[in-house]
C-alpha cells in the first residue's frame, strides 16, 4: 500500500499547531472526545483514550512513541484498539506529524506509511484524515471544530 500524505498551510503559530497534536483541550476537540495519554518519552507508549465501545475509556490508536521534537516532528507506531480489530490481526504502520514555519503560517505534513498489504484499516484512515486534518486547521484559525454530522 502507498504511504498516505497530506499537507496543509494553517494560519496559526507552529506553537498553536504543535498544542493541537498533543495538548488535551486541543486533541479532545479534534478527535471527537478522545484525548492522548503518553509520557512523550521516544520509546514509551502512546495511547488515544475516549469514548467508545469499550466506555469513557476506550483506546482507539496505540503505538510507541518514534520521535518527539516540540514545534517539529511527532512520530509513534500505529495499531488500531482492540474493539476494532473483530477477530482481524492487528498490523502496525506509522504517524509522523511534521510541523514547519512558512512566513506567518505552519505548514503542517502528516505521513501515515509502513503499511502491511493486508491491513483493513488503510482505507478508514484515508477518509478519516481529512476529518481530522480539517478540524486541525479549522480550530487553530477559528477557535471551533467542524460539524460532521452524527457520522463522528
Amino acid at each position: 500500500m502507498k504511504e498516505l500524505k497530506y499537507e496543509f498551510y494553517i494560519g496559526g503559530t507552529p506553537e498553536q499547531v504543535w498544542a493541537s497534536l498533543v495538548s488535551p483541550e486541543y486533541v479532545q476537540q479534534i478527535y471527537y472526545g478522545s484525548i492522548i495519554r503518553s509520557s512523550f518519552k521516544e520509546g514509551e507508549l502512546l495511547e488515544y483514550i475516549g469514548p467508545g465501545a469499550e466506555g469513557k475509556e476506550t483506546v482507539h490508536v496505540y503505538g510507541t512513541l518514534l520521535e518527539y521534537a516540540p514545534l517539529k516532528a511527532l512520530r509513534f507506531t500505529h495499531k488500531v484498539g482492540p474493539s476494532y480489530l473483530k477477530g482481524q490481526e492487528n498490523y502496525e504502520s506509522r504517524i509522523s506529524w511534521l510541523l514547519e514555519p512558512v512566513g506567518g503560517c505552519t505548514k503542517l505534513s502528516l505521513i501515515h506509511d509502513e503499511w502491511h498489504p493486508d491491513d483493513p484499516s488503510y482505507e478508514p484512515s484515508d477518509s478519516a484524515w481529512w476529518h481530522i486534518l480539517s478540524n486541525i486547521k479549522t480550530l487553530i484559525e477559528t477557535g471551533h471544530t467542524l460539524d460532521f454530522g452524527s457520522n463522528k
